[in-house]
């Protein structure tokens, strides 16, 4: 099999970039090692930057998104009841964020790919990358207990934290950061109405909590747990007595439970490969990056990789300008950081660290006071409540040089 690009993961991320690139007539294949039913049915983020939003326009996806999508242009933080609204559109100049679930933008995107005729490969097992320093890079991998070979010009790795992309690159020649917090988020989703209109993200003396949405009729809820917590000790009556417990009264008084479609536990870790690029492979997404979901960036910084490597390589198909894959890694590395910087940031202000300080003999009560002091601040002032609004609507696309 011959193509331009062959894209490893077919997520959101893949299926994004394959449909940008056919757009500019760029052939492509995607590999994917799951079904595609495996990939919708997996439960992820649902608050799309405008970034985002324009880049679905431009691949042409973006019509049920905005007949369905909720715009939003706030986000409350809730501090030990007291609530204050962050006005987005206000202190960003008309800046907004889409809530629109993940799963519907993955569905978009693969009705559009199974119309335009491109290939994806599911199911692919005991994929390798090969040459990917050299000019002629290929694939390999089994299908129908048959072997697969293709053979391409540039490899796009958008197969997440355990994919085969990022191991693909020798360990000498890559550098991992990370930071793994001592607790967890406690998700639960069901078909009942949203307790507000926007989200709320809240902190207790009894830890987080967030309610979420993602459609008028569908909420996602998530509470701060111990990583020791197991799903299965949670009962959904449980899980509802506890989030009422965190969120302000009047929206806990109000809410409507219901029984829960999933329900999940996910560890929450901060983590950067550095470069996120190696000869004609590129990272992409969760390939390269992972972010504490606080900050609503995991999907949205992996649609700005996407964003970037698509000029990249339309630069170099269409403008004949190879030299344009230099820029790929500093570029995306700049914005990712700052989207780290941001979740680190959240994740330690809105949580209750309680359990880490008394383990590592840390003073419990001077954390306290910095972290008052920092909430105080950023939520009583304007300039306070600007940087985290500019931030939370997702800082421009970085153009090529």
């Amino acid at each position: 099999m011959q193509t331009q690009v062959a894209i490893i993961g077919g997520g959101p991320s893949g299926l994004l970039l394959g449909q940008l690139l056919h757009k500019q007539g760029i052939d492509n294949v995607i590999v994917e090692r799951v079904s595609g039913d495996y990939i919708l049915g997996r439960i992820r983020a649902g608050i799309l930057e405008q970034g985002l939003v324009d880049l679905l326009h431009e691949a042409g996806v973006a019509d049920r998104m905005m007949k369905e999508g909720h715009v939003h242009d706030g986000v409350e933080l809730s501090i030990d009841d007291e609530r204050f609204r962050i006005n987005l559109k206000e202190l960003t100049g008309g800046a907004t964020v889409m809530c629109y679930g993940q799963t519907e933008v993955t569905r978009d995107l693969m009705d559009a790919r199974k119309a335009s005729g491109q290939q994806t490969c599911y199911e692919a097992e005991n994929t390798e990358l090969h040459d990917v320093k050299s000019d002629q890079p290929y694939v390999t991998f089994m299908q129908n207990g048959e072997p697969v070979h293709i053979n391409c010009q540039y490899i796009a790795g958008c197969d997440g934290f355990h994919g085969v992309s990022r191991k693909t690159i020798p360990e000498d020649s890559r550098k991992e950061f990370e930071r793994v917090y001592p607790f967890g988020w406690l998700g639960l989703l069901a078909d009942t109405p949203p307790c507000n209109d926007e989200l709320i993200y809240a902190k207790t003396q009894r830890g987080f909590a967030l309610a979420s949405q993602r459609s008028p009729t569908r909420s996602r809820y998530y509470i701060q747990v111990p990583l020791t917590d197991k799903v299965e000790n949670w009962s959904d009556d449980a899980f509802w007595a506890e989030l009422k417990k965190r969120l302000p009264a009047d929206i806990a008084a109000n809410m409507v439970t219901g029984p829960s479609i999933e329900k999940s536990i996910a560890p929450l870790r901060s983590f950067v490969c550095e470069p996120m690029q190696y000869g004609n492979l590129f990272l992409v997404g969760d390939a390269a990056h992972i972010v504490p979901p606080t900050g609503a960036k995991g999907l949205n910084l992996a649609a700005s990789d996407v964003a970037t490597l698509y000029k990249v390589l339309t630069r170099v198909f269409n403008g004949g300008d190879k030299s344009a894959v230099e820029q790929y890694s500093p570029i995306c590395l700049r914005r990712v950081w700052n989207g780290e910087r941001f979740s680190w940031w959240m994740t330690n202000m809105m949580h209750n660290f309680d359990e880490e300080l008394a383990k590592d003999g840390s003073d419990r009560e001077t954390h306290q006071r910095f972290m008052d002091s920092e909430i105080h601040y950023y939520l009583t002032s304007e300039a306070g409540q600007k940087v985290i609004a500019e931030q939370y609507v997702g800082l421009p696309y970085e153009d090529l040089a």
